[in-house]
């Protein structure tokens, strides 16, 4: 049996087309971009040709994209330099962001060094903006608002323009992770009020180890890892050359299939929700299937029992991929911390079922017939 993917949320396949686009830099293409010779120039062009395309995608200026290890490090620059260079006391956060941010968060909160706030979370999941404004509305301190696009473990996800729109009002700073929008939703930076958004290759179809952290020009921060000179003094370390084209690539790849990939995964989420809901008793779903939702995820509640304990378990045994939350975290047992502030999940067994281009409606009839055995 052909091993079944859904976890796509966790990472995807890298595509071959990126493969390819990266294969020269693993092999004769080898100089390092500082060098001043033609290894090193032809090496440069390629990083600012990827930096070009990554900003036209997004509608930013070149200048506003810089280089990183992943989402983890973007957002850790990002609210670092809010907290040391932009001088926020404030922090606007929630309890449902990736440990990326909440951890981070929680970091510079216990150092005394800014003051960690949370929007409430509805019990539908999504944050009451609302509450946001009024939060906004009660402190001229400065403040950093920091909170996800879209949910990696349900899928909820945030209107930004709106969100943008009340930090501009009320002089805030604002960054988003967009970790599981970029390459999965049209993007425009012109058009949304937002200091920094952050990316990692590896949630659409490019390579893992690279990441990109958009600043704003209006924004001035200093670097988080330091050494070296590397991206315009923001990032120092030898670029990972292979890595930024392979991200290029498939972030342009992505753009181009955009409306064919999300219409057919779409699809397919939905055919998954009407079979889980036509063979498996008491199954419900968290998050919103709707425009407000992301359509990579579905996070499906099982009641509870012996059975669906180890149902991940006996979904590896049967060569079927998924996730209990964020896979960033597999290792740990604590429990979801974004489940926990979900009140439809509570006392329910919770499975993360995420897609990409590649899944068919023959692996969504091949897991409920396993799911049937196990049940």
């Amino acid at each position: 049996m052909n091993r079944i993917y859904f976890d796509n949320a966790a990472t995807t396949s890298i595509d071959p087309e990126v493969v390819s686009a990266m294969m020269p830099f693993l092999t004769e293409k080898f100089g390092n971009p500082s060098s001043i010779y033609s290894y090193g120039r032809e090496n440069r062009l390629a990083v600012e040709a990827s930096r070009k395309s990554i900003a036209s995608i997004l509608n930013a200026h070149p200048s506003e994209i810089f280089f990183t290890s992943g989402g983890t490090e973007s957002n850790n620059t990002a609210i670092c330099g809010a907290v040391r260079d932009l001088g926020c006391t404030r922090i606007i956060s929630s309890r449902i962001e990736h440990h990326a941010v909440s951890h981070t968060v929680e970091h510079y909160h216990k150092q005394g060094l800014a003051k960690a706030e949370y929007v409430p979370v509805l019990p539908n999941g999504h944050l009451d903006i609302d509450a946001l404004e009024k939060m906004l509305e009660s402190s001229s301190e400065k403040t950093l608002v920091s909170l996800m696009h879209a949910n990696n473990e349900i899928g909820v996800m945030l209107d930004i323009k709106r969100v943008g729109e009340l930090c501009k009002k009320h002089n805030a700073y604002f960054h988003s992770d967009t970790v599981q929008t970029v390459g999965h939703f049209p993007i425009d930076l012109k058009e949304t009020h937002v200091h920094f958004i952050t990316a990692a290759a590896h949630k659409f179809h490019g390579p893992k180890g690279i990441g990109m952290l958009y600043i704003n020009r209006d924004v001035q921060i200093q670097p988080f890892l330091f050494g070296g000179g590397q991206e315009r003094n923001m990032r120092a370390g030898t670029e990972n050359i292979y890595g930024i084209v392979g991200l290029a690539k498939a972030l342009e790849l992505a753009t181009e299939r955009y409306e064919n990939d999300r219409r057919s995964i779409i699809a397919l989420k939905e055919y998954m929700r009407e079979s889980l809901s036509a063979h498996m008793p008491g199954v419900t779903f968290n998050g919103d299937s709707g425009e407000q939702g992301l359509y990579t995820v579905l996070s499906v509640n099982f009641p509870s029992s012996e059975k669906t304990e180890m149902m991940l378990f006996n979904l590896d045994i049967n060569h079927i991929c998924a996730s209990s939350g964020s896979a960033c975290s597999s290792g740990a047992d604590a429990g979801s911390h974004v489940l926990q502030e979900i009140p439809s999940a509570k006392g329910m067994q919770t499975i993360r079922f995420s897609f990409s281009r590649h899944n068919t409606k023959e692996e969504v009839d091949q897991l409920i017939e396993v799911l049937k055995q196990i049940l």
